[in-house]
């Protein structure tokens, strides 16, 4: 079979190569990918790639070999998985704690923008408690997990104010309900809860804006600029915030995959595809998705033959 290994360039990360289909654990399903969905993290740990590390954690595809132990959907299932790599090929090994089943309604090319982005939305989400008529602040808001946050939070009854690069990166982030600034200072407040993604200078200005006795939840790092806090600037900032570190990791993961594919069912998430391609050019969209050249997600195809 074929699948995508790194290369540790930069400008050509990554590049086709044979390999064998790989051999399920018991308690694996062997997936036959149809779909895939980089992670821009994922763009940063293919600059150094670890030896022997298989990029690829958000698969969709069909089951054809079910798990030895019994667990999971049979064979013939079409599933959305979250394995902890190796989904960049034509093949997958994929526990089964780690699978929702697709139903009819759902295509690959959403079901693979499901995972990563769709289970950090659900998890930080939850970690913020219940935003019922409250003021959200999220920084970083133009990827993929940007866009579910934005329309899940909103959908919940809170007030969401989303920081973007660009009026184009908002646009869609305006149509579900969110205020869009391009520049944190702009953002008002105060919040109750701010979400931070970006790092650098952001974080410091956003945690000017919470509201005393209020929430910072730190996702990320995307600016890759380290954060520096000025102990008086705190002091003299609102009181009794509390700054949270927050990471999605941790399975099983198929009960979010699940709820996330009922939203979709249901119309009430909408996955943001800002690229659909064939897998063959999967480098230049890594390239695009680390310089942020692509809004939401994007979706690499396995269906083509050209390798």
């Amino acid at each position: 079979m074929h699948r995508l290994i790194p290369t540790g360039e930069t400008t050509r990360p990554v590049a086709f190569a044979e390999a064998a289909q790989p051999l399920p654990r018991p308690d694996e399903a062997l997936v036959k990918v149809e779909a895939f969905a980089p992670n821009r993290g994922e763009t940063f740990l293919l600059e150094h790639p670890a030896p022997g590390w298989l990029p690829g954690k958000d698969v969709a595809g069909l089951v054809v070999q079910a798990a030895a132990d019994g667990s999971g959907p049979g064979t013939g299932t079409r599933v959305v998985g979250h394995p902890a790599q190796g989904g960049w090929a034509e093949y997958a090994a994929v526990p089964t704690h780690s699978l929702a089943v697709l139903p009819d309604g759902i295509d690959h090319v959403r079901a693979a923008a499901l995972p990563l982005a769709g289970i950090t939305a659900l998890r930080l989400l939850r970690t913020a408690g219940s935003l019922a008529g409250r003021r959200v602040l999220l920084t970083g808001a133009s990827g993929g997990v940007g866009h579910y946050v934005t329309e899940l939070a909103t959908g919940a009854g809170a007030e969401v104010t989303a920081v973007t690069a660009t009026p184009v990166r908002g646009e869609r982030l305006a149509d579900l309900g969110a205020k869009v600034v391009h520049d944190i200072t702009d953002a008002g407040g105060p919040f109750d809860v701010v979400l931070e993604s970006t790092g650098g200078t952001a974080l410091p200005a956003a945690l000017s804006a919470v509201r005393p006795g209020g929430t910072l939840v730190w996702f990320g790092q995307a600016s890759r600029t380290p954060v520096t806090l000025d102990f008086f600037d705190v002091l003299n900032g609102p009181e009794r915030v509390t700054i949270q570190h927050f990471h999605y990791a941790g399975g099983p993961y198929g009960p979010d995959l699940a709820t996330l594919v009922r939203l979709v069912e249901r119309g009430r998430l909408h996955p943001e595809i800002g690229r659909t391609a064939d897998w063959t050019r999967t480098a230049d969209t890594l390239v695009d998705l680390r310089e942020r050249r692509i809004r939401g997600k994007a979706v690499l195809l396995t269906g083509g033959t050209e390798r």
